[in-house]
């Protein structure tokens, strides 16, 4: 061992484990390259017919894609969080100082202990009960702004992808069980790899080193050196080799770490360029209509190419085709028009395009063509059959998304919040509680059917010209029922109803009825009209 150890100096040592670091890298980087060269060709030739995406790596793109995302979500050099990231780098070389002195000390408690002085371990004692406050401190700094950073970061991202997306005013097992099998193989691969390199090798290269110094009888080192002083040299190298081949193994799983931050920004990135197209109009595609017989005739459509009128108390489809997206014709040339005080019964089967319908109507999708006759947004209102209960007050689930200064600003009290609970008999709820400011987890305290009622009292809080009320009455007996639809009558709020009930038809003048094969009828409801539904 003492031939094998000469050789073992601390600059060998370093430099062996540099370049088997380095070794590993190319092997990895060898082995994705071979990968890509090897689907490269069929990638090139066949990009465009099977819809495969380049694989996400850790490259110039990568860098280039991450430093967009950085300017998203570090948007100034004064900002929250710079100021996060400051702090982290102070608490990191805080922790670090902290964690020097923390082997020190220790070392010289175990010396103490080593060579038997009772003043030593009390003195080295009472500076580590001393420092543990200050210790458990940093720590919990750094957490903490770590902590706080990830949901800024996420805030400013998020955000930015939502404005994107609301800004759009023109707008198989057996695979999936396989695909499971290779992927607990390849971590499983990895596994060993990273268990090798990080963790085994890493420890055999720190006691090689350790063990220099003591084995070499003739090392200048301690030819006068005491038992304490051996044992005490013995723990300070340990300690320091043992985080030195932590950090080692941290560098090592930062390659995978990276080839997964790689991947996150890839698809981040694709949103980003497919959110930016769409806002300028550039993406085009060409759209085949699934209710074609004749698959191979094509309906070139534009994105954003219909044109949006804003005009109180109509909404009016002009030749506006209903298309999705992705690009799935529903019906090629729609027309209707409805005025405030019709309200419309919305039916067909699943899929036929009703939830579309309200999307283009809500501006989230965009329109293909045609025109839109339709009031400003914030004049429609949308009831979904399981409405949003937001974590707040009981005052909070009435008037959302308004908060309590914009009740006060128009100038609705809270007697009027009880007359609309009392509307929908929820008033029961309020005398439960004893107040409006008391904070529920409402999702969990209210049923369904009280949660579709606290929908409707939100509604009659808006007042909108026009409400698409998405099978939200489902849970709520029918005589309830008929007093919600009627007092939206009396109060003006025109209603587009998706329901399949029959006993929703009495409060309708026309129905709307998509049959899921492209084609529509809209129709007045007379007494000669055939009713169905459940």
């Amino acid at each position: 061992m003492a031939a094998v150890s000469k050789y073992l100096t601390a600059k060998n040592s370093a430099a062996a484990g540099g370049i088997l670091l380095v070794l590993y890298f190319l092997k990895q980087r060898r082995r994705s390259a071979a990968l890509n060269r090897k689907k490269g060709s069929a990638n090139d030739l066949n990009s465009e017919k099977d819809g495969k995406k380049e694989r996400a790596a850790v490259d110039k793109l990568f860098f280039v894609r991450i430093s967009r995302i950085i300017g998203i979500m570090v948007p100034r050099l004064l900002c929250k969080e710079t100021w996060y990231l400051f702090l982290i780098a102070v608490m990191l070389v805080t922790r670090t100082y902290c964690d020097v002195w923390m082997i020190q000390n220790g070392t010289m408690i175990e010396s103490a202990i080593i060579g038997r002085s009772t003043k030593g371990f009390k003195k080295y004692l009472f500076n580590f009960i001393t420092a543990m406050p200050v210790i458990a401190l940093v720590n919990n700094f750094l957490k903490l702004g770590l902590n706080e950073l990830k949901l800024c970061f996420r805030v400013r991202l998020t955000k930015h992808l939502y404005d994107e997306y609301l800004n759009l005013k023109k707008i198989i097992t057996g695979h999936y069980v396989d695909h499971l099998h290779n992927f607990i193989f390849f971590r499983f691969s990895m596994g060993m790899v990273d268990s090798i390199i990080a963790k085994y090798f890493a420890t055999v290269v720190g006691y090689l080193v350790v063990s220099r110094p003591f084995l070499d009888l003739s090392h200048p080192r301690h030819l006068s050196s005491s038992h304490a002083e051996l044992l005490e040299d013995y723990y300070q190298s340990g300690r320091m080799l043992l985080r030195m081949s932590q950090a080692l193994g941290r560098i090592v799983l930062a390659g995978r770490e990276m080839t997964r931050l790689s991947g996150f920004t890839a698809r981040i990135t694709e949103l980003m360029r497919v959110l930016k197209e769409l806002n300028s109009g550039k993406y085009e595609r060409t759209m085949v209509s699934h209710s074609e017989k004749d698959v191979s005739e094509k309906l070139t459509l534009v994105p954003g190419s219909g044109r949006i009128i804003n005009v109180d108390h109509i909404i009016k489809f002009d030749h506006t085709p209903l298309a999705t997206p992705n690009g799935d014709v529903l019906i090629r040339d729609m027309c209707f028009e409805v005025k405030s005080g019709t309200n419309v019964l919305v039916c067909g089967p699943n899929g036929c395009g009703k939830s579309s319908l309200f999307r283009v109507l809500g501006e989230l999708w965009p329109l293909f063509g045609g025109s839109l006759t339709k009031p400003e947004r914030g004049k429609l209102f949308y009831v979904p059959q399981r409405p949003y209960m937001t974590l707040g007050s009981l005052r909070d689930q009435v008037i959302y998304p308004d908060t309590h200064e914009d009740q006060k600003k128009k100038g609705i009290s809270d007697q009027v919040l009880k007359e609309y609970l009392d509307n929908v008999q929820l008033g029961h709820i309020l005398e439960r509680e004893g107040s409006w400011d008391v904070v529920q987890d409402w999702m969990d305290v209210l049923s369904g059917g009280e949660k579709q009622r606290m929908a409707m009292a939100r509604l009659f809080y808006h007042k909108p010209q026009f409400a698409i009320l998405d099978e939200c009455t489902s849970a709520v007996s029918v005589d309830v029922e008929d007093y919600i639809y009627s007092h939206c009558r009396k109060v003006g709020i025109t209603l587009f109803t998706v329901s399949h009930r029959k006993s929703l038809w009495k409060h309708h003048e026309f129905y709307l009825h998509m049959d899921g094969r492209g084609n529509y009828e809209f129709k007045p409801i007379t007494t000669e009209t055939v009713e169905f539904g459940s």
